[in-house]
């Protein structure tokens, strides 16, 4: 069985690890279960991942971390045509993922210099970026989102690493990169390409990581409205953690055929759903 994991939420919320989440997916790992962590957030690199797992004490590689920006600097390589110059609107973590695929890579503050005076068309005109990328921006200010707005209006692809609304935190709801790319789409008039969940290609790269079919793996989310219909257009069962974003209440809403197989509001309910999967 391989269990593909979400991190905000299930395994940590901000600094604070979820009570017990670690030492279940241990004895899973002990028992022979693969596990491979995904998530939609777009601030980090992988390497800064596997640090924060370990110290925790989680069986973790970085071959076994999927990030949508890791997945989205994969497909834009990938896809044809394969994108060359990108104009990045998010965290450091995302600029190094797509550069690590030989991409070049324009941070939105460059481009904000170079298009002080002259708006887009100056910036443009010296180096036009095939594709714009938005990511979750601590920073963004009203100039980043101009010039990816301009940049994509002018011909170049918009991209999406996830569209969550919000993210969790030690101290509650967040604004996640949805609200970034919401800005962003709207003034561009243009729909994003998106590419973690509740679309299948995050989940599809960390399926084909852990060497597994669709029936043999086990979405462990807390997203209604990310995780479950990810993992369903994957073909996968998922466990809904109550530690995140969602509620009792949001999956009661939901049609019968959109449910999750399980639902666990801690780790000793997630530890009693992974038994009775793993058996069938």
């Amino acid at each position: 069985m391989l269990l593909l994991v979400d991190l905000d939420g299930v395994v940590y919320r901000g600094p604070e690890p979820v009570p017990g989440v670690a030492e279940v997916l241990v004895r899973r790992a002990g028992l022979g279960d693969g596990i491979v962590y995904v998530t939609n957030n777009s601030m980090h690199y992988r390497a800064d991942y596997v640090a924060r797992l370990r110290s925790m004490g989680l069986p973790v590689t970085p071959d076994r971390v999927v990030s949508a920006p890791r997945a989205t600097a994969l497909y834009l390589v990938e896809h044809n045509p394969p994108a060359r110059r990108v104009l990045a609107v998010g965290a450091l973590g995302l600029r190094r993922e797509l550069a690590d695929v030989g991409l070049e890579v324009v941070a939105a503050d460059e481009a904000v210099r170079r298009a002080v005076h002259e708006r887009i068309d100056g910036f443009v005109a010296a180096r036009r970026p095939d594709t714009v990328v938005v990511g979750l921006d601590p920073d963004l200010t009203y100039d980043r989102i101009a010039v990816a707005a301009d940049a994509v209006r002018a011909g170049a692809r918009f991209v999406a690493t996830n569209r969550d609304p919000t993210y969790p935190t030690e101290r509650g709801l967040a604004p996640g990169a949805g609200s970034m790319v919401a800005a962003i789409q709207v003034a561009s008039g243009v729909e994003p390409v998106v590419i973690g969940k509740p679309e299948p290609l995050l989940l599809e790269e960390a399926a084909r990581v852990g060497g597994a079919s669709p029936s043999d793996v086990i979405m462990v989310g807390d997203g209604v409205l990310t995780d479950l219909p990810a993992a369903r257009a994957l073909g996968a069962r998922t466990v809904l953690m109550l530690t995140g974003v969602s509620t009792r209440k949001e999956v009661d809403a939901l049609p019968a055929d959109e449910r999750p197989a399980a639902i666990a509001e801690d780790a000793k309910e997630l530890e009693a759903a992974l038994e009775v999967l793993a058996k069938g």
